[in-house]
C-alpha cells in the first residue's frame, strides 16, 4: 500500500466525488451568460461563501469602468485567499464564470445542472464551470489536508473571458492582482482533458473592413455604386490568394486540433445595404443601391508570424482589389489584438503538473497549445506572469455545444492532479 502523503491527498479528494459533483451542478445553475453579463455577483458570493466557510480571505472586485460594466450589469469578480504556515510562493487557480449564450438543439435544461450518466449537464459544464470545481475541491482538501504549507492558495472565478476578458483578468493584472511579486504560479482549468498540460494559445488579430460605395435608387444601378459588389470582390481575392497562402504556413507550435496548427482567417460576419428590420415587420425593403458594405475578420496568428506583416498582408489584398476597381474606396478598421503566448516546457508549474499528471493518471502528458487565446493572454502580457498554464478537466470539442457536459471521473482526476501540485509547489 502506497502510505506517501501524496496518496493520502488523493483519497481525500476522490472521497468527495459527490460533493464536486454537487458544486458543478450547483455553478450551472447560476445562469452568468454573456452576454449581456447576468448574475455574476450571484455566482462571485456563492463561491466566496463557501471559501469563507472554509478559512480563505475573500475579496470581492468590480472592474467599475471596463468595457460592459454597468449598474446593470456589473463586472463582479472573485478572489479568496489561504495562507500557508509560513512564507513562500503563491499558486493560484483562475476560472471565468462567465457562459456564452445557450443557443438551439439541447435535449437538457441548460441550466438544470442535470447528473446522469457519470456526468454533469448544463451550458458552462465543460467551458468552465467543471474546472472551477475541481480547482476549488482541490484547494480545500489540501489546505485541509496538509496545513503545515509554506506560500499561500488563491482562487479567482472573473468575469467576462468569452468576450476577452477585459472585465475579469486584464483588469485585474492591470491593478497588480498577478504582479509576479505577488503570484507565482498560475493554472487555468480550462477544459484541455485532463491528460494534457495546455502551455499558451496562438495569437488572434480581429479587425472590420468596409468597403464604400454610392447610394442611388435600385431601379437604376449604374447611378450608384455597390459597396456589396466591392466587397465581393475582396472576398473573392482572400480566396484566390489569402487562404491558399494561409494554408501552406504550418507552426512548431503544438495546437490541437492538427487543422490549427496552420494560419487561419474567419469570416466572422458580412453586413450591408438596408438594416435588417424588427421582428415582426413584414414590409418589403426599399430599393436602394448599398453604400456601405463591412465584414469582420478573426485572423489566428501562429508565434512564427509577424503580428505587423499580419496586417500588411490584409492591406496588400485591399490595394490589389483597388488597382483593378475603378472607384474602390475602403477603410480598414482594428478591433482587438492578442500575441502569441506560449510558457516554456521547464516552467516550474509545468513540471509539477506533468508529476501530478504521471502519479494519478499513470502515464506522461502531452503537451499543447490552444487554437484560440484565453485570460493567460493577460496574465503574460499585462501581469508580466510567464509561469502560467491551462490544466483542466473536460474536453475541448464541447465547449459552445448543445448538451455541454463534463465528466464526474474527470474532475476528481483533475482535482488530484491540482492537490499534488499544490502539494509538491508549497510542501505540506
Amino acid at each position: 500500500m502506497d502510505t506517501s502523503p501524496g496518496h493520502g491527498l488523493e483519497r481525500a479528494v476522490a472521497a468527495r466525488r459527490d460533493e464536486v459533483a454537487a458544486l458543478a451542478r450547483d455553478l450551472i445553475r447560476i445562469p452568468t451568460l454573456n452576454p449581456p453579463g447576468r448574475n455574476y455577483l450571484e455566482i462571485c458570493e456563492y463561491l466566496g461563501e463557501r471559501l469563507a466557510a472554509k478559512g480563505f480571505k475573500v475579496s470581492y472586485v468590480r472592474a467599475r469602468g471596463a468595457p460592459a460594466d454597468s449598474d446593470a450589469h456589473p463586472r463582479w469578480n472573485m478572489i479568496a485567499r489561504h495562507e500557508g504556515t509560513e512564507g513562500g510562493d503563491c499558486v493560484h487557480f483562475n476560472g471565468h464564470h462567465d457562459v456564452v449564450e445557450v443557443g438551439h438543439g439541447w435535449s437538457v435544461d441548460p441550466f438544470g445542472g442535470e447528473i446522469r450518466d457519470g456526468r454533469v449537464w448544463g451550458r458552462g459544464a465543460c467551458d468552465m464551470k467543471g474546472g472551477i470545481a475541481a480547482a476549488v475541491l482541490a484547494a480545500e482538501t489540501f489546505v485541509a489536508t496538509c496545513p503545515a504549507y509554506r506560500g499561500a492558495v488563491e482562487i479567482s472565478a472573473t468575469a467576462d473571458e468569452e468576450s476577452g476578458g477585459f472585465g475579469g483578468v486584464a483588469w485585474l493584472a492591470e491593478r497588480g492582482w498577478f504582479a509576479p511579486e505577488r503570484v507565482q504560479h498560475v493554472i487555468i482549468p480550462e477544459p484541455l482533458n485532463k491528460n494534457r498540460i495546455c502551455l499558451g494559445h496562438r495569437g488572434v488579430w480581429w479587425a472590420e473592413i468596409e468597403t464604400k460605395g454610392r447610394i442611388a435608387h435600385g431601379s437604376m444601378p449604374f447611378l450608384g455604386d455597390c459597396a456589396v459588389r466591392h466587397m465581393g470582390a475582396v472576398l473573392a481575392e482572400m480566396e484566390a490568394t489569402l487562404f491558399p497562402l494561409l494554408a501552406g504556413r504550418q507552426t512548431a507550435m503544438p495546437v490541437v486540433p492538427e487543422g490549427a496548427r496552420t494560419a487561419t482567417l474567419n469570416i466572422n460576419a458580412v453586413h450591408g445595404g438596408e438594416p435588417e428590420q424588427e421582428a415582426g415587420y413584414d414590409g418589403l425593403p426599399a430599393p436602394c443601391v448599398p453604400d456601405r458594405c463591412r465584414i469582420t475578420i478573426d485572423r489566428r496568428v501562429l508565434i512564427e508570424e509577424d503580428p505587423e506583416e499580419v496586417k500588411r498582408e490584409i492591406r496588400a489584398l485591399m490595394e490589389r482589389v483597388r488597382a483593378r476597381r475603378p472607384g474602390f474606396e475602403y477603410e480598414i478598421r482594428e478591433l482587438f489584438e492578442v500575441r502569441p503566448s506560449m510558457t516554456e516546457r521547464d516552467a516550474p508549474v509545468v513540471r509539477s503538473v506533468e508529476r501530478a499528471i504521471s502519479r494519478v493518471l499513470g502515464t506522461a502528458p502531452d503537451f499543447v497549445v490552444s487554437p484560440g487565446t484565453y485570460d493567460q493572454k493577460h496574465i503574460d502580457r499585462i501581469g508580466r506572469l510567464r509561469n502560467c498554464i491551462a490544466y483542466g478537466p473536460g474536453i475541448l470539442d464541447l465547449a459552445h455545444q448543445p448538451d455541454e457536459w463534463v465528466g464526474i471521473d474527470d474532475m476528481v482526476e483533475a482535482a488530484q492532479v491540482m492537490a499534488l501540485t499544490l502539494q509538491d509547489l508549497l510542501g505540506g
